[in-house]
């Protein structure tokens, strides 16, 4: 296999067409047999992968070239989520233009190309993955809790159920119940995990005006917690940022092994 092979195999996964903005090959590779795979990568992952006798480096999040400065373009995904959730199209795009646009700069003065020179220096193979695979973890998480969860589930079940999943069963940073109480109902249950990162408060409440009952998402900034609590509708649950990574990146290591690549995770990859 050779890099663009790698990134087909992940978009095949996620059944998508197209690489996202926010993944991309950064050093090319050929005749790839041993890979390194991390949910973070920087220069001293690199180091390590050359030490260890690495064809290539995957990451997770885009840390350097064009994924790192245009991920916020993939969080145009969100508004097909939110519609799919029953959010009327125009209020969707109007409520995530402006969390788009503070990615976007926030993003823009980083030193995009830090771990990518060091690449090119080692002549080290390098990539990131990161939309396919969150596209992963959402549909396993949404189909897992479809399956499993009724009308009358609380929030506790919703945890409970999460926990079946191997990458949520433990700790450190376990799934969580950031907004609403173990007893309550949970409603109807959506999984927002795919879209770049965060959408906002002003996103989540149209979810909830739209009849979702629950969010389960990866993690939540505090300031869009409080601003969520403030709204007063709607319960927040987070799964936890590297197990539900996790479930994406191991399905996909999977897949490799499928394909006889021999594949050392770490980076913060969970295995069960």
């Amino acid at each position: 296999m050779n890099t663009q092979d790698m990134m087909d195999l992940a978009l095949e996964l996620a059944g998508i067409d197209e690489t996202p903005e926010d993944s991309g090959v950064v050093v090319p590779g050929e005749e790839i047999s041993r890979v390194m795979i991390g949910v973070d990568i920087d220069t001293a992952d690199l180091l390590l992968a050359e030490r260890l006798g690495v064809d290539l480096v995957i990451g997770h999040h885009p840390v350097t070239g064009s994924p790192a400065v245009n991920m916020y373009r993939v969080m145009e995904r969100q508004i097909e989520l939110m519609t799919g959730a029953g959010v009327p199209i125009n209020k969707a795009q109007k409520v995530l233009r402006e969390r788009m646009g503070s990615v976007e700069r926030g993003s823009h003065p980083r030193n995009y190309d830090r771990v990518g020179s060091a690449a090119r220096l080692l002549g080290m193979p390098l990539m990131n993955i990161h939309l396919p695979l969150d596209i992963v973890t959402e549909t396993v998480v949404q189909a897992h809790l479809d399956e499993k969860l009724t009308q009358e589930s609380t929030l506790q079940d919703v945890v409970d159920a999460l926990k079946d999943i191997p990458e949520y069963d433990g700790e450190p940073a376990g799934p969580r119940i950031r907004y609403g109480s173990e007893g309550d109902y949970a409603g109807k249950v959506f999984v927002s995990m795919a879209g770049g990162t965060n959408g906002g408060s002003a996103v989540m409440k149209a979810y909830f005006e739209a009849g979702i009952g629950t969010l389960v998402l990866m993690h939540i900034p505090e300031d869009v917690l409080k601003a969520v609590r403030d709204q007063g509708i709607g319960n927040i649950l987070v799964a936890g940022h590297m197990r539900s990574d996790s479930v994406g990146i191991n399905r996909f290591i999977a897949a490799l092994d499928e394909r006889d690549i021999d594949v050392i995770p770490m980076g913060g990859i969970i295995r069960p």
